[in-house]
């Protein structure tokens, strides 16, 4: 087994959030406002926003992911999630990253998002 390998094993995929952070919630509301224009589900139910990580200083920091590499917003969903968490109360500043690391699947979306699009 080679080295690299080796020292990402049980590293999780998707870094964990501020949960404990007092904006989390108002900033998790905000990407709720936010919604893929192909699919009747905002991007927090459908699972595209991994990581929320907001620092001491307020400055939020989002890892998501989009649906499809070949998404038609690919490149206007990370500017319309900054566009939602900038004006929640408190928040300095924010950047959105895409990732494709994991690629996203039917399974990230919550048991709503699921219910929404016929899956349950």
């Amino acid at each position: 087994m080679d080295q690299r390998n080796e020292m990402l094993e049980g590293a999780p995929l998707i870094a964990p959030s501020s949960t404990d952070h007092p904006l989390h919630e108002a900033i998790v509301e905000a990407c709720r406002t936010v919604y893929d224009p192909e699919i009747p589900v905002n991007i927090f139910e459908l699972g595209l926003i991994y990581t929320i990580d907001i620092n001491d200083q307020n400055e939020v920091n989002i890892i998501m992911t989009l649906t499809a590499p070949g998404c038609p917003v690919a490149g206007e969903m990370p500017g319309w999630v900054a566009d939602a968490v900038e004006p929640v109360a408190g928040v300095k500043q924010v950047d959105v990253h895409l990732t494709w690391e994991p690629p996203w699947g039917m399974e990230m979306m919550s048991d709503e998002a699921r219910l929404e699009l016929g899956f349950m």
